[in-house]
C-alpha cells in the first residue's frame, strides 16, 4: 500500500527567505529518500514553484480559497506543515495526521512586542500545536521554548537541525555591489532583531574594512537609522546595504568575505551561520537563542553589544582563526548540518504515522 504525504511549501511564495530554502531543500532530498512502493510525496505549493522538485512531482496548487476550505483531501495519510503559522491545515479531516515543523518562537524574545501581542502569537501557536500528531522542531533552543511557552501534551518532539544551503557559483552580477577594500559580511531581513547596527564599530577607524549588509528591508525606520548611525561615525562609505541579493550574489559575499558576523538577538537556526561554515569564514555570532548551539566551538561570541566588547571579541577571534588555522575545522563542523541527515529522519517520522 502507498501512502500519500502532502509537504506543504506555500511560504515558497517568498524568495530567498529562510522558509523558502528550507522547504525547497528539504522537499528535494525527501524526494530521494522516499520509497516509491511505500511513499508517495505531493507539494503543496504555489504557482511558479512546481518545477523546482522536477517534471514528474505532483502538486496541489495553493490558493487563497483554501483558507476558507481546503482541497479534497481524502486519499491522503500525512500532511506536513512546514511552518508554524500556517493558515492551511486540515482541521476538518481529522483522519489525516499532522507533522509540524516549528522554526522559532522569537516573537517571544522580541522586547518591541507587547505582552497582548506574544499571548496572541502563543494562542495561535497553541492552536496549530493542538491539530498536530508529531511536533518537529529545527534546534534544542527551539524546542526547550515550545515546550516552556506551550502544552503538547503526551506528543512527540523530535529535534532535526537543518542542513546547510549549498553555495552556488559565486558569481556577481553588473550591477552587483563589488566592495573595494576586505570586508565584514552580514546576512538577514533588515529588522531590529537582528542587531546590524552594532557591527558598525567594528569597521570604526579600520579605513581598510568595509561592512556589507544584505537582506530584503522590512523595517525601513531601522534601515534608514543604520545609515544615519553610520554618518555620526563617519563610517559611511564604508558601510553598504545592498538589500536583496542572488544566490549567486550571496555565494560570492561568502566566499570572498573576511569574516561573517550575526549579532541577531533571536533565531530558531540561523541557515546563514551554516552557509559561511561552508566556506570556512570566521564566525562572529551573537550567544543569544539557538546561535551557540548552532556555531558551537567554531564560533567566536558578542557576550554583549558595547561597543568595546564587539571590538574586542572580533580581534581576539581573529588572531586565534589565523593562528591556529580554523578553516578546515570550521567547514568540518558545517557537515553536520545535512540536508541527507534531516530528510532521512523526516521520512522516518512521516511512516511512523502510517
Amino acid at each position: 500500500m502507498v501512502n500519500r504525504i502532502i509537504f506543504d511549501c506555500e511560504r515558497m511564495k517568498y524568495n530567498n527567505t529562510g522558509l523558502y530554502h528550507y522547504c525547497l531543500n528539504l522537499g528535494n532530498h525527501i524526494l530521494r529518500f522516499a520509497q516509491p512502493e511505500e511513499d508517495e510525496i505531493t507539494f503543496y505549493s504555489p504557482k511558479g514553484t512546481r518545477y523546482l522538485f522536477g517534471e514528474n512531482s505532483n502538486h496541489i496548487i495553493q490558493t487563497e480559497l483554501h483558507k476558507f476550505r481546503m482541497p479534497e483531501l481524502k486519499n491522503y495519510n500525512v500532511w506536513h506543515a512546514t511552518y508554524q503559522d500556517s493558515y492551511y491545515l486540515p482541521f476538518i479531516n481529522r483522519r489525516i495526521k499532522v507533522v509540524m515543523s516549528i522554526h522559532d518562537l522569537n516573537f517571544m524574545h522580541d522586547p518591541s512586542k507587547s505582552e497582548f501581542k506574544k499571548q496572541k502569537n502563543l494562542r495561535r501557536l497553541q492552536m496549530l500545536i493542538n491539530r498536530a500528531d508529531v511536533i518537529i522542531c529545527i534546534s534544542e533552543f527551539c524546542k526547550k521554548d515550545v515546550l516552556f511557552y506551550c502544552d503538547v501534551s503526551n506528543k512527540p518532539i523530535h529535534v532535526i537541525h537543518n542542513g546547510t544551503n549549498t553555495l552556488t557559483e559565486p558569481q556577481l552580477l553588473n550591477q552587483s555591489y563589488r566592495p573595494r577594500k576586505k570586508f565584514i559580511f552580514s546576512l538577514g531581513t533588515i529588522t531590529p532583531k537582528k542587531n546590524f547596527h552594532c557591527l558598525l564599530p567594528l569597521i570604526q577607524n579600520q579605513q581598510q574594512m568595509e561592512l556589507v549588509i544584505a537582506g530584503r528591508i522590512d523595517d525601513v525606520g531601522y534601515f534608514q537609522s543604520i545609515l544615519d548611525t553610520a554618518i555620526e561615525m563617519g563610517i559611511s562609505k564604508n558601510v553598504k546595504l545592498v538589500g536583496p541579493i542572488s544566490e549567486s550574489e550571496k555565494s560570492w559575499y561568502f566566499n570572498n568575505c573576511y569574516a561573517f558576523a550575526f549579532p541577531s538577538t533571536a533565531e530558531g537556526f540561523g541557515l546563514p551561520v551554516t552557509e559561511a561554515m561552508s566556506v570556512g569564514k570566521p564566525l562572529f555570532l551573537s550567544n543569544k537563542t539557538a546561535l551557540p548551539e548552532i556555531g558551537g566551538d567554531v564560533a567566536f561570541y558578542f557576550e554583549n553589544f558595547s561597543a568595546a566588547h564587539m571590538r574586542e571579541t572580533f580581534v581576539a577571534g581573529m588572531t586565534k582563526y589565523k593562528r591556529f588555522n580554523m578553516q578546515d575545522k570550521i567547514i568540518h563542523k558545517g557537515k553536520e548540518y545535512c540536508w541527507d541527515i534531516a530528510a532521512k529522519e523526516y521520512c522516518k517520522i512521516y511512516r511512523s504515522l502510517y
